[in-house]
């Protein structure tokens, strides 16, 4: 069974399509796989016409509210609901192809080891269509390395074996952004994620309600998910390679916190900096 978790907020207008999309995969449009799925949209608060647009599904989607809390929480909610062995995340402003969840479930049986397999993208912005830039660009395998930079995996293009989130953790709800980023690192340090070279996922995008739009400084939670990163029993190299990384978002920080002129917040990412940078210069005279 294949359980599909949307969560939503204040996104009404978008989430119509969104869920057509699901429905119409033509995985589960064969009759002789009846109910071999379920649809989760976890309304995460909203104050819009939500409840309204789930309705006009019926029976074909469960629908669950909950108080505002956040992204997290709401997949966290999906997945403590869900009944599947796989598990798929649609972003209510995302859309997949109809062949999507047939691709990736031939996948699943093609390579029986594999726990996550995800797919190219298309990307639309304002309704015009872009090309993803070189530093956004896909990988297979084993791509720890890949993933510290920024947020190569989209939730909504990636199909998992449930036992993935068993054995890492569900998604960091202290986190109010960059919660995806957190949890790719997390599943490129324990498992090797695979890649569909098909853009089966359309993500939609340059809309003001999005989380990037709504936080200045990402690069703030992405630093905070970083040191989490520390405690995950990396190696040594995996290490050098995270202080490093957390060493480029910090000058980053600085700069902006003095643009902005907020000194205190400038100081804190300085003093970072200097721990991290410490902690490599002595690992690199160790090595010596």
């Amino acid at each position: 069974m294949i359980s599909v978790i949307v969560p939503t907020y204040n996104r009404a207008s978008y989430l119509k399509e969104a869920l057509e999309s699901v429905l119409a995969q033509n995985y589960w449009a064969d009759r002789t796989r009846a109910g071999i799925f379920e649809l989760l949209v976890i309304d995460d608060g909203s104050t819009d016409r939500t409840r309204e647009v789930v309705g006009q599904f019926g029976e074909r989607v469960t629908y669950h509210f909950q108080a505002h809390v956040g992204v997290s929480s709401a997949r966290n909610l999906g997945l403590r609901l869900a009944k599947g062995d796989y598990i798929g995340f649609l972003d209510s402003d995302d859309l997949w192809k109809r062949d999507k969840i047939q691709v990736q479930m031939s996948f699943f049986k093609a390579f029986p080891q594999a726990r996550v397999c995800y797919t190219e993208e298309i990307w639309i912005r304002n309704g015009v269509r872009h090309n993803p830039g070189k530093k956004h660009r896909k990988y297979s395998g084993w791509i720890f390395d890949k993933v510290l930079p920024l947020c190569l995996l989209s939730l909504s293009s990636a199909l998992f074996r449930r036992e993935v989130f068993e054995e890492i953790g569900d998604f960091d709800e202290t986190l109010p952004a960059c919660e995806d980023y957190d949890f790719g690192i997390r599943l490129a340090h324990r498992f090797p994620v695979h890649l569909v070279t098909k853009a089966l996922m359309i993500k939609r995008g340059g809309h003001p309600d999005q989380l990037s739009r709504r936080y200045w400084g990402m690069d703030r939670f992405r630093v905070q998910a970083l040191e989490k990163a520390l405690s995950l029993g990396l190696t040594s190299e995996q290490q050098r390679l995270v202080k490093e990384e957390i060493l480029k978002k910090s000058h980053i920080l600085v700069q902006g916190f003095e643009n902005r002129n907020n000194p205190e917040e400038a100081r804190k990412c300085r003093e970072l900096m200097n721990k991290y940078e410490s902690q490599l210069n002595q690992e690199r005279r160790e090595e010596r």
